[in-house]
């Protein structure tokens, strides 16, 4: 339990580290765009290697695609509430930050469970799948605390924002090793496709796009760069 604890300290502490970042100066708008463009890359490579294809091998496909679908499914309608709530009609730069933070906090929960669950089997701690979260956590963070700031947010709530994230995604590593016991192939399957769900339609809807619109075409291989780079880490350390 007690390594369960400081891995997923570790792995969350990458939020808390990228809306650090995000608040402690004023960053160009483009270089803003282009960190988001090689999270959005290093996060496809997540779903590709870390969530969709080792959530086949452990559970088979159709957990992962229910997982998928059901990821996807919460994402989109917390997402449309938080865009018809008055903050989200108020400023749209608010809005984009908030999106950004919903979507770290519904990948990363999955996520860390899978790390815990990996560590309760055994298997020792996934060096891949921490050094995906950290490269995908970042950017978010940067992203979100970022546009909050643009929006005059107050850094403080910024702040109490993503220490929560940070909290319960921390929270589900240990939960994950919990859950071990009764963990089947199935369940660890569903978990990754639940976080690949959510993954995908945050990126189309929120960080691609803003991304793009930030740092304009270049946003195309800043993304290809943090697949590589991801996708490198992956293979590196399986």
């Amino acid at each position: 339990m007690g390594s369960a604890v400081l891995w997923g300290a570790v792995a969350a502490s990458s939020l808390v580290i990228g809306m650090l970042l995000g608040i402690a100066r004023v960053w160009p708008s483009r270089l803003v765009g282009l960190v988001l463009a090689f999270g959005a890359g290093a996060l496809i490579s997540a779903v590709s290697f870390e969530l969709f294809e080792e959530g086949v091998q452990v559970g088979g496909a159709t957990a992962v695609a229910i997982g998928l679908a059901l990821g996807a499914l919460v994402y989109f309608v917390l997402a449309r509430i938080v865009e018809r709530s008055p903050a989200g009609r108020r400023n749209e730069e608010s809005e984009g930050g908030t999106a950004l933070a919903l979507g770290a906090f519904l990948d990363g929960i999955p996520e860390q469970l899978v790390l815990g669950i990996g560590l309760a089997a055994g298997e020792g701690v996934s060096i891949s799948l921490l050094l995906a979260i950290f490269v995908s956590n970042l950017p978010e963070a940067i992203g979100s605390a970022t546009d909050m700031k643009a929006a005059n947010t107050p850094p403080g709530k910024i702040r109490l924002l993503w220490y929560g994230v940070a909290a319960v995604c921390a929270l589900a590593t240990p939960l994950g090793w919990v859950l071990a016991d009764g963990a089947g192939g199935h369940f660890k399957a569903g978990v990754n496709g639940f976080a690949a769900g959510a993954l995908l339609v945050m990126l189309v809807d929120s960080m691609i796009p803003e991304a793009t619109s930030k740092s304009g075409r270049v946003a195309g291989l800043a993304t290809t760069l943090g697949f590589a780079v991801a996708a490198g880490l992956s293979t590196a350390t399986a």
